[in-house]
């Protein structure tokens, strides 16, 4: 067993505080890694808080984790001993579904296994994230991270990065294509750079008219305050794709009128209420469609990284030390971040 220093929470009402667990002994196919970075995810909070349904404390979070490889099993091929690595949101899955086949694994027929919050196949137990010391994956389930960019930065590409890319990829947005994004968030600020370096030009829908400069400056070409209605009636079908970030119940209907022909809103947000319903005339005046995404798979993942490395684009982030993650976490819910907390795991006592 590894010997590992967390940061956990042993309740759904507690702070966070420090944990020292064992990792499983490195299997054949296993790789070990020292954790450098990991970001502060929304669903870590909601996860830990019990909001999205039951969780087994101890629980350490984190699932954006960039490290160093310590050492591989006897089976590793792609993997050695020093290789700047990602862990993103899933460290498993059955790999012999059709979704997993085709590349596909977070929506593996049988369920993937989560980063935290599941159950390792090898040994039973829960599995534990990256607000740690080590990890210990598959290696068919690490990302090669580019050693160029700030790798603190990289972090939440395994999680924000991913999560907006994939439907960018997924509905080919490239030169021409109108993209909205509501939310500047975490992940409304990647959908952002990432849209724009596709070469798409990029709509940004705000309730906060402070943001505008900064939706500019993250690569936005025009900036719409969503409560004025004379702006947003001047969008009416014009967008390709939508991209909604926004975890809370809102009116998606309004969103939907800014597409055009054939356009789609794609929920990335997971919002514990249900958003109210678009009227059925929304959706078939102009063949819209209303859609969702999970994160993306290993071979999608890795495509990010890459052009993120060929693009240099990172994150915009606010790097903490291990002992400050109860306040990031209240910061958090104020929404006062840009746009990602970051874990220095250096930081993490050993004790």
């Amino acid at each position: 067993m590894i010997p590992t220093s967390g940061i956990a929470a042993y309740d759904a009402a507690s702070p966070l505080a420090p944990w020292r667990f064992d990792r499983r002994d490195v299997g054949a196919q296993d790789v070990h890694i020292q954790v450098l970075f990991c970001g502060i995810c929304h669903s870590d909070l909601h996860t830990v808080r019990g909001e999205w349904g039951p969780c087994a404390y101890p629980q350490v979070p984190g699932h954006e984790v960039v490290g160093r490889v310590v050492s591989v099993g006897a089976g590793v091929t792609r993997w050695k001993a020093g290789d700047l690595v990602g862990v993103g949101c899933m460290v498993d899955s059955c790999q012999s579904c059709q979704p997993c086949g085709d590349g596909l694994e977070q929506y593996c027929d049988t369920g993937m296994t989560g980063t935290y919050g599941s159950r390792e196949k090898e040994t039973g137990r829960p599995t534990q994230g990256g607000y740690s010391s080590d990890i210990v994956v598959n290696e068919k389930f690490i990302l090669r991270v580019p050693e160029h960019l700030d790798p603190a930065a990289v972090a939440p590409l395994l999680c924000a990065g991913i999560t907006t890319w994939s439907p960018l990829r997924q509905w080919k947005v490239g030169k021409g294509s109108r993209v909205g994004v509501v939310g500047i968030g975490g992940l409304g600020h990647m959908a952002v750079k990432l849209a724009a370096a596709l070469g798409a030009h990029v709509v940004v829908l705000t309730t906060s008219p402070s943001k505008a400069d900064d939706a500019r400056r993250l690569g936005a070409h025009e900036v719409v305050v969503s409560k004025d209605a004379q702006a947003k009636k001047g969008l009416r079908n014009s967008l390709d794709l939508i991209i909604d970030t926004v975890g809370t119940p809102h009116d998606i209907d309004s969103e939907m009128q800014l597409l055009r022909l054939d356009g789609t809103l794609v929920l990335l947000g997971g919002s514990p209420e249900p958003h109210p319903a678009p009227g059925a005339f929304t959706f078939i005046m102009k063949r819209r469609r209303l859609a969702g995404s999970l994160i993306g798979g290993i071979a999608e993942t890795q495509e990010m990284l890459d052009f993120c490395g060929l693009h240099g684009i990172t994150a915009d982030i606010e790097l903490i030390a291990a002992d400050a993650v109860n306040d990031a976490y209240e910061r958090m819910l104020k929404s006062d971040v840009k746009y990602r907390f970051v874990i220095d795991l250096g930081t993490l006592s050993a004790e």
